[in-house]
């Protein structure tokens, strides 16, 4: 398993228009094969502040997510929408092994 954390800082007049494109995007990538979970998660005191954690089953399936149109289709409208340029972590899943996600 591959997990990813991306931090994301959203322009305070884009929180509801961001929200909603996210949601769509997570809702589209929870169904591929690849994923094993995708959350998306909005910090409680600044609530210009996410976070996305998703959980890839190989390197080919994060790959795989960045080609689909859902992801392309987030891409093209969320990244205005940043206060500045998202950041991410790279993970390597020890715990619970990867058979139980």
């Amino acid at each position: 398993m591959i997990v990813l954390q991306v931090s994301i800082h959203v322009k305070p007049d884009c929180l509801d228009a961001f929200r909603e494109a996210t949601l769509e995007n997570a809702r589209h990538s929870i169904q591929e094969p690849g994923i094993a979970r995708f959350d998306f998660l909005q910090q409680s005191d600044d609530p210009t502040r996410f976070v996305l954690v998703e959980v890839y089953r190989s390197a080919e399936a994060s790959a795989a997510h960045k080609a689909t149109e859902h992801y392309q289709k987030w891409a093209s409208v969320a990244l205005d929408m940043m206060a500045e340029p998202r950041t991410r972590a790279t993970f390597t899943n020890l715990f619970p092994a990867d058979e139980a996600w």
